[in-house]
């Protein structure tokens, strides 16, 4: 899958030429540089490796200096591995934003953003008792019965309930490429993507 790391700009709109409004996102993407070419013969598939945003070589260990001084780049902050990446790209080669084209749907990942410990009604959708009365008093958002009785005498494995909630992967499918702005390397979607403003992402066709 050819795709690319970028990172969230932030959201906009836009109106299309039916003049309707469309929220989307501006998404800077790559450039990107090949900093390892995995190959059938030798890694058992077929995948690049890219990296992202420039890092002072002071933060980096010596693997990571060995391993970008090979591809004759600089230090990255972010690195991803894309399998089957369409076209020929050799070692030390950038890979733009200009892989996507207007029009076409890609499937964006990244990690979303933490909201802490929340409970069942904004965690998993509970519905709560809707002010109801019969002494209900303060327990209006509880999660109420979790269990049964002596048998099994436990909570079963994944019960919703109430806990940490946000802060993992989360990939978004389908978003439609609205621009593509090479001289800038911006990537605008329709819609919003997981992540908070500046987060890495992937961008998959």
């Amino acid at each position: 899958m050819s795709g690319l790391i970028g990172k969230k700009v932030g959201m906009t709109s836009i109106f299309d030429d039916k003049g309707k409004n469309i929220p989307c996102t501006v998404i800077e993407a790559g450039p990107c540089v090949v900093t390892q070419v995995r190959t059938e013969e030798v890694d058992g598939y077929n995948a690049l490796q890219l990296g992202f945003d420039d890092k002072a070589e002071k933060r980096a260990n010596k693997a990571e200096l060995g391993h970008f001084k090979k591809a004759g780049s600089s230090t990255k902050k972010k690195v991803v591995e894309f399998r089957d990446f369409e076209g020929e790209f050799k070692l030390g080669e950038t890979v733009g934003v200009d892989v996507f084209v207007e029009g076409e749907f890609v499937d964006v990942s990244a990690t979303s953003k933490g909201k802490g410990f929340q409970g069942v009604v904004k965690r998993h959708g509970f519905a709560g008792v809707g002010q109801a009365t019969h002494g209900q008093h303060n327990r209006l958002r509880a999660p109420g019965s979790i269990g049964a009785a002596s048998y099994p005498a436990r909570v079963f494995k994944g019960m919703k309930m109430a806990g940490r909630m946000g802060g993992g992967r989360v990939t978004v499918q389908n978003l439609r490429v609205l621009k593509v702005v090479p001289e800038k390397n911006l990537l605008v979607l329709k819609g919003c993507v997981p992540g908070h403003k500046n987060a890495y992402l992937t961008i998959e066709k």
